[in-house]
């Protein structure tokens, strides 16, 4: 399969250039320091999703089977990045033609609001009562402006045209892989808590063969 990655020198990113690379996936990958991709055996397009010029971006795109994101802020200074990076992400894919994507968003955002939908549930099916009165409470306070961004992300997939799943994992690890998890279409992980950021990547990999999967989101936990 031809695959192109954003966000490849993250956390869930490095996972999905290997795991891909080793599955006998065609890799383009783009990031905006190729540097720290130096000699992994993917093609590399040097962009930055805030500035680069749509044709790179359809460049970048063009030809593959479907697109994966890890894309994420890093620190307070990325806030936003990761709806308007998604944005541009669907606009390339609209030029090239291509239709399926994969990304990652967090398991508390389905409570959080956006635009388009002010008044989202107040509990998610999946969260036992430490997660719904105490630990997600606290987590989408302190997160705000992160989530708010996923949300966003989540919105604009929703009313756009394309193929999209969207990957909830709880708090990252970064254990190994052991593809010991769980999921759950639509709702969190009962007494889901974690899961390792290489068991997210493998997850979004083996859903790109499920089209049960497409517009939905997926609760992943270990």
């Amino acid at each position: 399969m031809k695959l192109t990655i954003f966000g490849a020198t993250g956390g869930i990113g490095r996972h999905l250039v290997n795991q891909a690379g080793s599955a006998g996936h065609d890799v383009t990958v783009v990031v905006r320091d190729p540097a720290k991709l130096a000699g992994a055996p993917v093609r590399v397009v040097a962009a930055d999703l805030a500035t680069a010029d749509p044709e790179t971006l359809r460049t970048a795109v063009g030809g593959a089977d479907a697109v994966l994101s890890g894309l994420g802020p890093r620190s307070a200074a990325d806030a936003g990045i990761t709806a308007r990076g998604t944005r541009a992400m669907a606009e390339a894919m609209a030029g090239a033609g291509v239709r399926r994507i994969v990304v990652v968003s967090a398991a508390p955002v389905g409570l959080v609001p956006s635009p388009g939908r002010p008044h989202p549930p107040r509990r998610d099916p999946g969260d036992g009562p430490l997660m719904r009165y105490v630990l997600g409470p606290a987590i989408r306070r302190v997160l705000r402006d992160h989530y708010a961004d996923l949300a966003l992300m989540e919105e604009e997939l929703r009313d756009g045209f394309l193929d999209w799943t969207v990957v909830r994992p709880p708090r990252l690890t970064d254990k190994p892989l052991t593809g010991a998890y769980r999921t759950a279409y639509d709702r969190n992980v009962r007494g889901g808590v974690t899961i390792s950021r290489a068991d997210v990547a493998q997850l979004m990999l083996d859903l790109l063969d499920r089209p049960d999967s497409v517009r939905r989101t997926v609760g992943v936990a270990n």
